[in-house]
């Protein structure tokens, strides 16, 4: 046991320095959505809580398929940096930002489609004339969100993720400002309710985006890869391959998003209550997993790194550390959960008791999948990191859509559980997701070993 301590120490310690200002930024991001909730419930009630949460939702579910794309960029950029390839890692960089511009017009365009075809969702007439409006606003802001998050996949792959995080968190104090400001009207702005929320998140990334390449192009930690005639290498190559490898990685994300996103469906057929309550239990579930995102992303980064330095060992050890350093933490909020529901659930809304209480119910069912949500990110981002990315697509569309979705119908509806049933289902999916994708990771490592290096 000692010498697994003295072997894996350094492993942990460098996934941590990795890993806190990725979280962190990625806290951010969530967090922009958990602001926007904790405004409109406190300044504007359940019925508009429920509106803006469910647009938030869907609008996260758009664009988890460019943010997850992306992210393998910074995979790829860790692999070229660990073979000395600057020129490379320039077309990367360039050819990030092509697909992501690409990816925010047609998811863009998606989540125009979704606001006007609103109706379909099944929600009350308020909820759905609320939320309309609230998603276009939102569609705007998928250009500025997904160029910074094509931006900092440099910052991130080259371990630098301290500027994204910087980033992300002035912009989460700008959208709180602009929240209270615009909701309510202060001073020489209007008055614009549940628009004004939409409105600054928007603001809020397009700050992100120009400050990120502000950043990137200015700073001089990067002037090594920009170099003018890097920036006259052709890089439809690299496009094409961004696409070839994102979009499965991107797709798994979507699977997941996607099923939270249609289960709050489900849980808008149950009533407003139900759905307030369930919107307040998955901004905190959310927010966690996001936290577990950035140990993703840390681990695709150091498993990417070992790749490229041609290291099983180093392979090995980076995925390791990833799982065990994400344990600890969901296993964390995991007991915060389960102690402090419904304290948690009293932050978002007061003076509606009904809604507090179903929310606290159902922070403790968020208790109890913690651990699955975090195995499972993991193992996507080791995956990712070797460049695995087909498999983990079907694993997770089996998971959450063949198991999940009508497991949580069948609890809630046919078993007459509800709200309580949805989330049983998405305990079920998750539990499996983490055991295939953990499977997964470690017969690959298996295989590797036994060509040539071991641990």
């Amino acid at each position: 046991m000692q010498n697994k301590w003295v072997t894996y120490r350094p492993e942990l310690a460098d996934t941590v320095r990795l890993s806190i200002p990725i979280v962190i930024a990625q806290l951010g991001v969530i967090l922009m959505g958990v602001t926007d909730n904790l405004f409109v419930g406190r300044l504007l009630g359940a019925v508009p809580l429920g509106a803006a949460g469910l647009s938030n939702s869907l609008s996260f579910l758009v664009t988890s398929i460019g943010v997850g794309g992306l992210s393998v960029v910074a995979a790829l950029v860790s692999q070229a940096n660990g073979r000395n390839g600057e020129a490379e890692i320039n077309k990367l960089f360039r050819a990030g930002l092509r697909v992501a511009v690409l990816l925010s017009m047609v998811l863009g365009l998606l989540s125009v489609l979704m606001a006007f075809f609103f109706d379909v969702f099944g929600q009350s007439a308020e909820v759905t004339r609320l939320a309309r409006n609230f998603m276009l606003v939102l569609s705007a802001s998928i250009l500025p969100l997904l160029v910074f998050v094509g931006a900092r996949q440099l910052c991130d792959g080259l371990r630098y993720p301290r500027v994204a995080m910087f980033i992300t968190m002035s912009a989460l104090v700008l959208n709180a400002l602009f929240n209270y400001v615009l909701i309510k009207g202060i001073g020489p702005f209007p008055e614009m309710g549940l628009q004004g929320s939409a409105t600054a998140t928007l603001l809020s990334r397009i700050y992100m985006a120009v400050a990120m390449l502000l950043y990137v192009y200015r700073s001089g930690l990067f002037t090594a890869y920009l170099k003018p005639a890097f920036n006259a290498l052709p890089v439809q190559a690299e496009v094409k391959n961004i696409l070839r490898l994102g979009l499965p990685g991107g797709m798994t994300f979507f699977f997941e998003v996607a099923t939270f996103s249609l289960a709050q469906v489900m849980v808008g057929w149950l009533g407003e209550i139900q759905l307030a309550a369930h919107q307040i239990a998955l901004n905190m579930a959310s927010t966690t997993y996001m936290m577990a995102t950035g140990i993703s992303s840390a681990a695709a980064i150091r498993v990417g790194a070992a790749v490229g330095q041609g290291s099983q060992t180093g392979i090995r050890r980076a995925g390791i550390a990833a799982f065990v350093l994400s344990i600890a933490l969901m296993g964390t909020f995991a007991t915060l959960f389960l102690t402090a529901n419904t304290w948690l659930a009293e932050l978002y809304i007061r003076d509606n008791p009904a809604v507090s209480a179903v929310a606290a119910s159902l922070l403790i069912m968020a208790g109890f999948f913690q651990l699955s949500d975090g195995i499972q990110v993991v193992g996507i981002g080791s995956l990712r990191g070797i460049a695995d990315v087909n498999v983990p697509t079907w694993i997770t569309l089996f998971s959450y859509w063949v198991v999940a979705l009508p497991t949580s119908y069948f609890f809630a509806f046919t078993m007459g559980m509800n709200v309580e049933g949805v989330w049983i289902g998405l305990l079920t999916g998750l539990t499996l997701a983490a055991v295939l994708l953990t499977l997964r990771f470690f017969r690959l490592i298996r295989r590797w070993e036994g060509v040539g290096q071991g641990a």
